[in-house]
């Protein structure tokens, strides 16, 4: 038995398949989905989902939102979503160091300017994470 599983940004759907098994980063900590879960809405926080199918695994990154389990379909609502197949590597590498020099240049006094820096370092790194964990 598998998941239906649908993942769904504002201006597209990214996921639109089955797996048996799906691990999600909730704002609580990572969250395994397996076939017959209880049903469960919940907050997702910026990171990695992944998806295993056929025995293998296929990362996303994902920019939170939120998504809800029931009757074995999940439906994941985000902000913004990449499969590590569309993530140019080098690009998200070269991403993630200017994010983390950014953030190192901030005035920490000005509080959105750190939190836009901070928001960005999190984006960056899940791209990199996601691009990195099926190599």
């Amino acid at each position: 038995m598998t998941l239906k599983v649908k993942v769904i940004s504002p201006d597209q759907v990214v996921v639109d398949d089955e797996a048996e098994e799906v691990i999600l980063p909730s704002t609580t900590g990572q969250l395994g989905i397996l076939t017959d879960h209880v049903p469960l809405l919940t907050a997702l926080d910026i990171g990695v989902m992944r998806l295993r199918k056929d025995k293998s695994w296929q990362s996303i990154a994902l920019m939170g939102g939120f998504a809800e389990i029931e009757e074995n379909e999940l439906t994941i609502l985000v902000n913004g979503a990449q499969t590590s197949s569309d993530i140019d590597a080098d690009a998200a590498r070269n991403e993630l160091v200017a994010a983390e020099e950014r953030l190192s240049k901030v005035d920490s006094s000005n509080k959105q300017e750190k939190l836009q820096a901070e928001q960005a370092l999190r984006r960056a790194r899940a791209r990199v994470q996601a691009v990195t964990a099926n190599s």
